[in-house]
């Protein structure tokens, strides 16, 4: 099997290192591309970061983005031209970037996931069963802890749990989501889906979703203790996507979840 010529952004980042361990390891891969939204003086596999550019790009099949809603949109200007894959794990878009992202998966395969994780994605299925199958007198929460460097709240993944509750009700999330908290020890149930984030230490990743009937509590949850999870994630997706015409893809595709 050829191997895969990769490109990492954001390749500084707590992912963007994971990202570069995991492909060295992984005999699928040739990284041949890292990129910074600064100059960097430092080498990484014999490879220098250079800027975010369509030279930066050119040998790459498929670029893995780890960064912020900004620079994402720029790597996928530059992908777009180039006609290259792009696997996006960075998180807290606008609907309006997500309308732009749609746009450009009209040109060029795209995966999106707020999280990598085989167990989360899993947990965000059962999480759609729970919601399908209990009754409207169970109201629902959402819990998660991350890192005291995450800077949005709720994580992507929360909200794709959230997705999880507003697909089994047959709903829009955006009109169902409630309050959004931060740091609370303690936080209510409401008639909408109320999130408390928690930005502590150095968390890698912990969410659960709860269902009460004031009766009972059904809890889902997932905890990640080791961040080579995501990487590891993040290059199977790739692996999949490499094969996939323009369109916009998730995590769920690809795990074939009906």
């Amino acid at each position: 099997m050829k191997k895969i010529n990769l490109g990492i952004t954001g390749c500084m980042g707590r992912m963007g290192q994971q990202l570069i361990k995991s492909s060295k390891s992984n005999k699928n891969f040739k990284l041949t591309t890292l990129t910074e939204n600064r100059v960097i003086n430092k080498r990484f596999n014999k490879i220098k970061p250079e800027l975010n550019t369509e030279k930066a790009f050119k040998k790459t099949d498929i670029i893995i983005d780890f960064t912020t809603p900004h620079c994402t949109l720029e790597i996928l200007k530059i992908a777009s031209k180039l006609k290259k894959k792009v696997i996006i794990g960075t998180t807290g878009f606008t609907q309006k970037e997500e309308n732009l992202i749609k746009r450009y998966s009209k040109k060029i395969p795209i995966l999106k996931a707020g999280n990598m994780s085989l167990g989360v994605n899993l947990l965000m299925y059962l999480t759609e069963i729970t919601s399908k199958s209990l009754n409207n007198n169970y109201l629902t929460k959402i819990f998660e802890i991350h890192h005291k460097h995450k800077k949005d709240y709720p994580s992507g993944t929360a909200l794709m749990i959230g997705q999880g509750v507003a697909k089994g009700k047959s709903k829009n999330l955006n009109k169902i989501i409630g309050k959004k908290f931060l740091n609370k020890k303690s936080f209510p149930y409401g008639k909408k889906i109320n999130f408390n984030s928690i930005r502590k230490d150095e968390i890698i990743g912990k969410h659960e979703v709860m269902f009460s009937s004031g009766k009972e509590i059904i809890k889902l949850n997932h905890e990640a203790f080791d961040r080579t999870l995501y990487s590891d994630g993040a290059l199977t997706a790739a692996e999949w996507l490499i094969k996939k015409k323009p369109g916009l893809y998730s995590m769920r595709d690809l795990l074939n979840f009906s």
